[in-house]
């Protein structure tokens, strides 16, 4: 195999060989072990004015491309979700189409799609509470008229008008009480979106978590799970095991999910299985290494954790690279990564975001994608990466 250059934050380069693609094979069966969705990203038009501030001009055929292709993986699609660019750059109009348009791919290939609702097509930054039960009402009413399953995603207007836990208590009762499929909650943290302090009325993730309990509590036949995404294992863990029974929890940590998909079934030390609590998937991570996530699944199928831990395990070291902090800029690394695995022509985003992540960042996605076996096209991925440098007067 050819040598990959790499860049690093002083400007040197060195070199590691290229690593053969792995081969894993898509399954021939529906995955069994874990629900597992991966968070898409959106592709933009190449000659559309992608700047900041813009509306969003979709590349539909290579968007939904990529769905496709995760369907294939056996995995599920979450879509219109922050790693489509909710909040940050995606806006009303594109998300209502590509929450219809994705529904309608679900539908063609036999997939599971969830979307995200919210209430981001709001004018106004502050408004009533009467309004953001208003707006979550209209984006879940239009959700569910397109048959995709609902996620009910944390609101920046909510955590605005919000002046005590009750006040989310009444948003989420009567949200709840109007949807006619079960939801998935969805519990984002500040490393995501800083706006989103306090949220479900405190800053302490214990006492929140109370607030958001007691809400599932009121009728847990609404709720189809919760996706946590604090980046924070021991709060995922304690939420997990105070659940209702029927009640998912679908992980969010892209710093942890090894041990927490894997959960008591896997003992990371052994390998060995003991068959207690794990959580599922939601992940912006798994659209980034969707044939290695489905590929670890499906050695929990086989009853094979150790063979789970060997294929997902070095990802981790990956999936923190991608999220770093500012961690709200890791759909670049999920983009730069389709980008290098083929799915789409040109490494581009909406709003201008492919900027967000300096060289060095992006050489040590390469590095870890090259190590962890999540280059699809390993000679594809090499070429690519090598005319960017060249493209940025970096010898490659």
């Amino acid at each position: 195999m050819a040598d990959l250059t790499l860049l690093s934050p002083d400007g040197a380069t060195s070199s590691v060989e290229l690593v053969e693609a792995a081969g894993y094979a898509k399954p021939t069966a529906a995955l069994r072990s874990r629900v597992a969705y991966a968070a898409a990203h959106v592709v933009p038009q190449t000659w559309a004015d992608n700047t900041p501030g813009r509306p969003a001009e979709v590349d539909w055929d290579a968007t939904l491309d990529f769905r496709r292709a995760v369907y294939s993986w056996g995995l599920g699609v979450a879509d219109a979700m922050d790693t489509a660019q909710r909040n940050m750059g995606l806006d009303a109009a594109a998300t209502r189409e590509l929450i219809s348009r994705s529904a309608q791919v679900a539908r063609e290939e036999g997939g599971s799609v969830v979307v995200g609702v919210n209430t981001d097509h709001l004018e106004d930054d502050f408004v009533s509470i009467d309004a953001v039960i208003d707006a979550y009402k209209e984006q879940l009413h239009f959700t569910e008229e397109q048959g995709a399953g609902p996620v009910l995603m944390a609101s920046r207007h909510l955590a605005r008008a919000a002046d005590s836990a009750e006040d989310y208590r009444r948003v989420y009762r009567e949200v709840l009480a109007s949807a006619t499929t079960p939801v998935v909650l969805h519990w984002l943290g500040t490393a995501f979106d800083p706006m989103l302090a306090g949220y479900f009325g405190n800053t302490d993730w214990r006492a929140a978590a109370d607030v958001l309990l007691e809400i599932i509590a009121e009728d847990p036949s609404k709720v189809s799970g919760v996706k946590m995404s604090l980046l924070d294992a021991a709060s995922e863990v304690s939420v997990r095991e105070r659940l209702p029974e029927g009640v998912r929890m679908f992980t969010g940590d892209d710093f942890n999910y090894v041990g927490l998909i894997g959960g008591d079934t896997v003992d990371a030390s052994t390998g060995s299985a003991t068959g207690k609590g794990h959580s599922d998937a939601l992940l912006g991570a798994f659209a980034a290494i969707t044939p290695v996530a489905s590929a670890a699944i499906q050695a929990l199928d086989a009853g094979d954790p150790a063979r789970y831990l060997e294929i997902l395990g070095p990802t981790e070291e990956l999936s923190r690279q991608v999220f770093a902090a500012p961690t709200f800029y890791y759909k670049t690394g999920v983009a730069f990564l389709s980008w290098l695995n083929g799915h789409q022509s040109a490494f581009q985003m909406v709003g201008g975001l492919h900027s967000a992540r300096s060289l060095p960042h992006l050489s040590r996605i390469v590095e870890l994608a090259n190590a962890s076996r999540a280059l699809e096209q390993p000679e594809l991925a090499a070429e690519r990466w090598h005319g960017m440098l060249r493209l940025n007067g970096v010898d490659a």
